[in-house]
Order: structure tokens, then sequence, then C-alpha cells
């Protein structure tokens, strides 16, 4: 196959991968590239570090898998004496001892040229100057008639590399990406991507990574867009596809005449597709049958069994419902309605036996003490031990159901409803479950497998939020409002804000004090929770690393060196909460 001067056809292999599964994508590659010669295409384009996965973190540093990479290229690279479409190809490339991020454009059976990437990201989740080595700033590649631009993601976000490259005559810049999702991701991609188009006066097309890795789900969303800024096309988001775009040149240049255009999601929309795939890939890439988790007849643990049944069916979801003797006949019914409602099996198993055993084991040891939270936390706990027991003994995976919220200021329990091995919800702030439960009765994703309709009933999202865990709690007992507080947590968490600067907003002083000191306090649990999807800009784990030992709290206000003084070695707000 063989382009013309004038035209080029171009498929976008917006494909899944898996980090480490090196014979794996290269069969996805083949399968892709048998599709691309059915569109018709010359070339076609896969994303940043396709054959590895990405990221690899330091998998990618050890020997026996760089070879695995580097034989799997080579095996693509005979493929391509075919005469069908030519192929570019990230991996990870080694060279003169130093590991690369590169990409490799492979025709007529051989790799006919290779490019590094030059801006290795060292911030937020990604950390690729610790594995990677920087390239040469690079100049464009020649294939069958044009200049291409291989700018790969970073290489993008700063002016200097395409800047480079259309000095040296690239024509189209064509730019392979692993971009992580967070919500408005989308419109800063795309701005990032029309700054370049505008310094350099070329067409861009930018593919990105589809598919879940660990706490990171890849969107795809990939796009071209003119040398006039006009978007040409728009692949779909959180959906797998080989799509054909043409490129025309004229006497101005080349411009994109044909691609798909598909539309965008709203941020709610996307936030909740991202939760589908993120535990989709992570149940699937690590080969559990299906997944277990309590059903409680609340919002959060309803949200996330509609979740599983969207991402997995509802044939591999197991719901158990562990009543106590706080829980009402309202959490009871609500819990089983939603079952119904999304076909999962649905089992109660009470709880009494198993507290009333650990409590006559604990009586010697706490005779003489008042109850209070310790004794609540063993029907967490009981919970915890009956659904890992499930998890054991029949090899679904449990899903752990706490919100942000919770895991920003502790109120939750180690080895009890944090149990579990994956958390889809574990970056939407509890305002956000609410919205989203609401989201998901009246639509559902493209290539959802759970029921239409409604499917969490309006009395979970209605009732005030307990844990149930003594008689007529709400959470409201312990924590301000939901709105409230989710509005302080996200100025503390993803804005790193002074306490002053939330009191502004409308927040009592001493509120957003207790705030602060709850979310520096719960940061061993949160060492010691499951993964879980990333959806906003800072999430609790790869994102924000904050010591577990740390005695810094914002007074407030601006604090003299004389005011402040020495604090005491040990405070009584030091100690660790349940």
């Amino acid at each position: 196959m063989t382009a013309s001067l004038d035209r080029l056809v171009l498929a976008l292999a917006q494909v899944n991968s898996t980090v480490g599964a090196v014979e794996d994508n290269l069969f996805r590659a083949r399968t892709a590239r048998k599709k691309a010669a059915e569109l018709g295409a010359d070339l076609v384009m896969f994303s940043e570090l396709f054959l590895a996965g990405y990221p690899p973190e330091d998998l990618v540093l050890k020997p026996a898998f760089q070879d695995a990479c580097r034989a799997a290229l080579d095996d693509l690279a005979r493929d391509t004496a075919d005469g069908g479409p030519a192929v570019l190809m990230g991996l990870p490339w080694m060279q003169d001892g130093f590991c690369h991020n590169a990409y490799a454009l492979l025709d007529g059976g051989r790799i006919a040229a290779v490019r590094f990437k030059v801006d290795l990201p060292n911030y937020g989740v990604f950390d690729e100057k610790r594995v990677f080595r920087s390239g040469p700033a690079p100049g464009p590649v020649a294939f069958r008639g044009v200049r291409l631009g291989l700018p790969i993601c970073e290489d993008i976000w700063q002016a200097d590399v395409v800047e480079t490259l259309a000095e040296t005559g690239a024509e189209i810049l064509l730019s392979p990406n692993g971009s992580p999702y967070w919500r408005g991701k989308d419109d800063e991609r795309l701005a990032i991507a029309t700054a370049r188009v505008v310094e350099s006066g070329l067409p861009l097309v930018y593919l990105n990574q589809i598919g879940g890795q660990d706490e990171l789900v890849f969107d795809g969303a990939s796009f071209v867009v003119n040398a006039d800024c006009a978007v040409a096309g728009r692949l779909p988001a959180f959906e797998e596809i080989v799509a054909r775009v043409v490129f025309e040149r004229d006497g101005a240049g080349w411009r994109c005449v044909e691609a798909p255009s598909a539309p965008q999601l709203g941020d709610d929309e996307a936030d909740y597709a991202a939760c589908v795939l993120g535990l989709r890939d992570y149940v699937g890439k690590n080969g559990f049958p299906g997944v277990v988790l309590g059903m409680s007849g609340g919002v959060d643990s309803a949200l996330c069994a509609t979740m599983a049944a969207d991402a997995l069916g509802a044939d591999k979801v197991h719901a158990i419902m562990l009543p106590y003797r706080f829980t009402s006949g309202e959490s009871l019914k609500d819990a089983e309605d939603c079952a119904r409602a999304l076909g999962v099996r649905y089992d109660v198993t009470p709880i009494v036996s198993a507290v009333e055993g650990v409590e006559q084991a604990l009586a010697k040891l706490f005779e003489g003490t008042q109850r209070g939270v310790t004794e609540e936390n063993i029907q967490a706990r009981a919970r915890g031990l009956i659904l890992m027991s499930v998890s054991n003994k029949f090899g679904p995976m449990l899903v752990t159901t706490g919100n942000k919220s919770e895991m920003s200021v502790g109120y939750a329990t180690l080895y009890g409803d944090m149990n579990g091995g994956f958390n889809p919800i574990k970056d939407l702030y509890k305002t956000e479950v609410f919205r989203l439960c609401r989201l998901r009765n009246g639509w559902k994703p493209e290539g959802a497998l759970g029921p239409d309709g409604v499917v969490i009933p309006e009395n979970i999202i209605t009732k005030p939020p307990t844990a149930e865990l003594r008689e007529n709690q709400k959470d409201q007992d312990s924590l301000p409002p939901y709105d409230a507080l989710d509005d302080m947590l996200e100025c503390l968490v993803e804005h790193d804000m002074r306490v002053s600067e939330i009191v502004a907003r409308g927040h009592e002083l001493e509120t957003v004090k207790k705030i602060e000191r709850l979310l520096y306090l719960a940061e061993y649990k949160r060492r010691q929770s499951a993964p879980g999807v990333k959806v906003t800009k800072k999430n609790f784990g790869r994102d924000r690393r904050y010591p577990i030992i740390n005695r810094f709290r914002d007074p407030g206000f601006s604090a003299r060196t004389s005011d402040a003084g020495l604090a005491p070695a040990f405070s009584a707000g030091a100690r660790f909460e349940e």
C-alpha cells in the first residue's frame, strides 16, 4: 500500500493494552493493523508505550521485560513486509545503556526510524525521570513523501519540541499519549494541542491511551486539530476503536478532511464512565472471576454495586447484606430493592453471633471500661471478615465502598469496611456520589452491561446517611453537612488552601481546623486502603504523598514566630482515631 504524495490515510488505534502483557499487546496490535488495512490505511498509529503498557513503572528497568518488548517490535516490523499499513508503535528502547520512552516507525519489514521522548514528566501521577533517559531534540520522520513529527505525550505540553520539529520540516504532528483521565482533562488537552498548532502552523493528531491501570484510567477521547485550529475529528471517550482519518495536501499544507466526530461527555457522565472502566479493567486484567461487596442499603454501596453490574454484568456481582440489631428495616428493604433492580445475586447474612462472639472474647480485657467506638467497630470488622472469607473461598474480588469524604476524615474502619481489593468511588466526594446515583437512574454509559432505567431506589438517595453502628446514628452527628464538608475538603485536598482562605468562603474557623486535623490524622488509614479510580486532579494515592507523622497544623491566621512557641512533645490531638 503506497500513499500518494497528496493524500495520507491514517488509522488511529485507540486500543486497550495491559502493562506487562507483551504478547497480548502484540496480538491486539496485529488485530488493529488488520482493521486498519480494511479501512485502507497507509499507516496505523498506537498510543504511548503500547507494547509495554503504560505506565510500566519500575518493571521497565527489568532487562527481561525490555528484551520481550524489543522482540515483539521486531516481530511486528516483519509483518509490515506484506505491503499493508506501516505502524507507529510505542515501547521502551535501550540505547547506550539507558532506557528511553520511544516511538518507532515500522515499514517495509523493518524498523525504519525511532524517536525518543524528550520531556519526561515528574509530577502528580508521573515519575518518568526515575526510569527513562530523556532523548535528544527530534527531527521529523520521512514516510512515503510526508515528513511526520512525532512528539510523545509531554513533548507537546511545552513549546520546545514542537518548535524544533516545525523548524526542521515536519508537515503533520502525530502525538502518541498516555494521558490519564481526571475531570475536565479533555478541555485541558485540547487547549495545549491548540497552542502547539498555533505556534507551529501544523495540524496535530492527538492519540490517547484507553483502559484502566491500577488507580489510573485512560479515557481515549483522541482528536485531530487542523492548522486553522478547527477540531477536525474526535474519537469516543472510554471506548476502544480503530478509526480512519484522512489528510490531503494542497498549496497551504496538509488538512484533515475525514475523521469521526464523537460527542463529548459531561463531567458527571465522564466520571461515572471512568469508574466503570477502571473497575472493569482492574477485575479483568487481574484475573478475578467477579466481585463481592457488602450491601448496606446506603448510597455508597448502591452506587458501587451499580458500577460493578455495568462493568462486569450482573451475573458477576454478589451483594451481601450483613445486618445487626442497629440495621433498620428500611435499610434491609432498600438493599434488597437495589439488588433486585440490578439483577445481582443477593444474600442476607446476619452478624449477631460474630459480633457477640468477639465481644465475649474481649469481655475480660475490656472489663470496667465504657462502651464506645471500639465496640461499634467490631460490627464493621465482623462484616469485613465475612466478606473477605467469601472472597477467599470463591475467588471474587471484594469491592470496598468508602467515598472520598469518608477517606479524607477517617470515617471508616481499618480491617472492617475498608477491607477490599479495589474501590471504584474512592475519589468521589459524598455529594458527587448522590449526583452520580441520580445520573445513572436516567442514563448509562455506552457498552455498560447493567440494566436500563432506575436501579437505585429513590429512598436510598433521599434518606439521611448513616453507618448504623449505634441506635439512631446519623453521619452528621459527627460530621458537618456533606455540602459544607466536601467544599472544605476540596479546598484542603485539591487546592492546598490556607485555613484562612477556607474561612473566607463562609466556613467556621474551628470547623475548618477540625476537618484539617482529621484529614491529617487519617493519613495512616489511607496508606492501608485499597486503590481506587482517580477522577479528580488530586486523588489519594499517586497524586498526594503526605507523611503519616505530621505535626503541622495551619493556625488559621498569619502566625508570627513569637506567637507560635513550641508544641508539646505529645498533644491530645496527636493520637490516631478510628
